[in-house]
């Protein structure tokens, strides 16, 4: 039994065994705290527990990334702990410009034998905590762990596999080469030649979190007419030749440099310039990838492929043949990644299971009613749930789902999920503005059958998409049928569910299309913006009561506020 460890941005923990994730979650799902960072105590003894495990049952535990930053961070824990209050703006700090250039210094120092040894110590000490005495220890470097968590994870025997983030281990970015098993990294991009930190520094910029709204940044650009490349002054700061990206400024002239433009730029106009060169560097460098690695099947990981409208274009390279996004793509993803990794030294093992990724917690009735009782809620038990909540979408109602375990990653996958009539741009607005309080131009994203995705999508050719990780184009003529889940620009970031799935969620979906003839539904992560997925039932009650939500489906209860259940 392997324990996976991340303790940065977006701390977590992963247990696997036999190629197979026995648990995974991240810390903020129980400190509440979101993208929390530092040692994840909490994810690791819940994983622990959740796998029906002692720590003397694993015999190996791995960590990923020892840059000086990290290290810092693990030496000294209330650095982190500062910024991360800062990056969210929950604290002011003084010389505001001065802290955010000496972090770009800072992160840019990779890794060095000290360094290990270092990590090591101070995570060894953590883990000893929690009971920990017993196990060989690994450290995975950052892009190495991203590349395993996108390789083994993945169908594929044959990939290109790229990464692409902020920064880890002094690099923004890798390119391997998976074959027959074995991965071979044949590309490492410095971390001074950043896209991320470049997406980051536009989302700061635009007075949004960086590490965080970055897909504001996506949707905004939207709302900007198209920019040609020629008349982009963000084009030319970065360059791809081969295998090589180069960024014509350092991060802090790059820093500087965009604010003065910002400063004559609307905001939206700016966000499409950004998002535009994003798109078209990223995508040079991954078709470059594909003609050099001789492969046509895409493996991706790291923070930049939450941008599935670049994720889109990737997918339509004439070189791609298949392609897959790893569902927990940012840092948060890395706890599995460098347990994958871990597995790989060790036992030789190259393959994932992630059918799914419902690896977090999962409750029994009990539980269940015990929370709807201290939230004093009107309930009923329901004989068929599916069909119940179906009949209240039909009718335009919003309801809170919680069913089984939570899901690994960014994305509420039918699990953890608020769910709507896709069709109802009021019951959008509603959900948007009064209820999740989020930017008015950020879309919601559908669930659909796959056999309705053929015929409301005009780009799907019938693959496996089931992770919300890739955008496609709305045919014009569904358009009104999906106005509540996709962009400006006529496209959404779908849940596919593959025919022959067997779950309560396609049962609710099937349902659904017997009343309204699409098999689509509105599904949002079951949060308040800028707070984590739930995680419990008290979570999910929290949640209802706090902001008024109609109904509540939690296992076969119905829950219901000011309506009568």
């Amino acid at each position: 039994m392997i324990l996976g460890i991340w303790d940065g941005h977006d701390a977590g923990a992963c247990l696997i065994e036999g190629g197979k994730v026995l648990a995974a979650l991240n810390e903020e799902r129980l400190s509440r705290k979101k993208l929390d960072i530092g040692f994840p105590a909490l994810a690791a003894a819940h994983c622990l527990k959740l796998a029906g495990a002692d720590p003397s049952q694993v015999t190996a535990a791995a960590l990923s990334t020892s840059d000086l930053a990290k290290t810092l961070g693990r030496i000294f824990p209330a650095l982190p702990q500062k910024h991360y209050q800062f990056r969210r703006r929950k604290q002011q700090l003084p010389f505001t410009n001065w802290q955010k250039q000496f972090k770009f210094w800072l992160t840019s120092f990779g890794p060095s034998p000290m360094l290990a040894r270092l990590s090591e110590q101070e995570t060894r000490k953590s883990l000893a905590r929690l009971g920990f005495s017993s196990y060989q220890f690994r450290l995975i470097d950052h892009h190495r762990a991203h590349a395993c968590a996108a390789a083994f994870a993945s169908p594929f025997e044959e990939a290109a596999v790229i990464t692409l983030d902020g920064l880890g281990d002094g690099a923004s970015g890798s390119i391997s080469k998976l074959s027959g098993g074995t991965l071979e990294e044949i590309k490492r991009i410095s971390a001074l030649n950043s896209l991320g930190i470049f997406f980051e520094q536009v989302t700061y910029l635009l007075n949004m979190r960086e590490l965080e709204d970055e897909g504001k940044v996506m949707a905004l650009a939207d709302y900007s007419l198209p920019i040609p490349a020629e008349k982009n002054p963000l084009n030319d700061l970065f360059t791809v030749q081969g295998l090589e990206l180069k960024a014509r400024l350092t991060p802090r002239q790059m820093f500087n440099h965009l604010g003065k433009l910002l400063w004559q730029t609307p905001f939206e106009q700016f966000a499409r310039m950004a998002q535009d060169t994003l798109q078209d560097k990223a995508v040079q460098l991954v078709a470059n990838a594909l003609s050099a690695t001789g492969k046509s099947n895409l493996c991706l990981a790291g923070g930049l492929f939450a941008n599935v409208k670049l994720n889109m274009l990737l997918r339509k390279l004439p070189q791609t043949k298949g392609w897959f996004v790893f569902p927990h793509m940012g840092d948060g993803g890395l706890a599995l990644g460098t347990a994958a990794a871990a597995d790989y030294e060790i036992n030789g093992r190259s393959r994932i299971d992630l059918s799914h990724v419902f690896f977090g917690s999962s409750f029994g009735e009990p539980e269940m009613e015990a929370a709807l009782k201290t939230g004093k809620l009107h309930y009923r038990k329901e004989s068929d749930i599916a069909k119940i909540v179906a009949e209240l979408i039909a009718k335009g109602e919003i309801v809170l789902w919680f069913q089984g375990a939570g899901e690994y990653g960014p994305r509420a996958l039918g699990h953890r999920s608020i769910l709507a009539p896709a069709d109802s741009l009021k019951v959008k607005d509603d959900l948007n503005l009064k209820l999740k309080r989020r930017s008015w131009f950020q879309p919601f994203c559908p669930s659909m059958l796959e056999e309705d995705a053929l015929e409301l999508l005009a780009d799907y050719g019938g693959e496996s998409s089931p992770f919300m990780t890739m955008a496609y184009a709305v045919k014009p003529e569904a358009r009104e049928r999906l106005e509540a889940v996709i962009s400006i620009d006529g496209s959404c970031r779908p849940q596919i569910l593959p025919r022959g799935e067997k779950s309560l969620y396609r049962e609710l979906i099937e349902t659904v299309k017997q009343l309204k003839g699409t098999g689509c539904v509105l599904n949002t992560s079951f949060n308040l913006h800028g707070e984590p997925l739930v995680e419990t039932p008290a979570d999910a009650v929290q949640v209802m009561t706090r902001y008024n939500f109609p109904y509540l489906a939690m296992g076969d209860f119905l829950a219901s506020g000011d309506k009568s259940a």
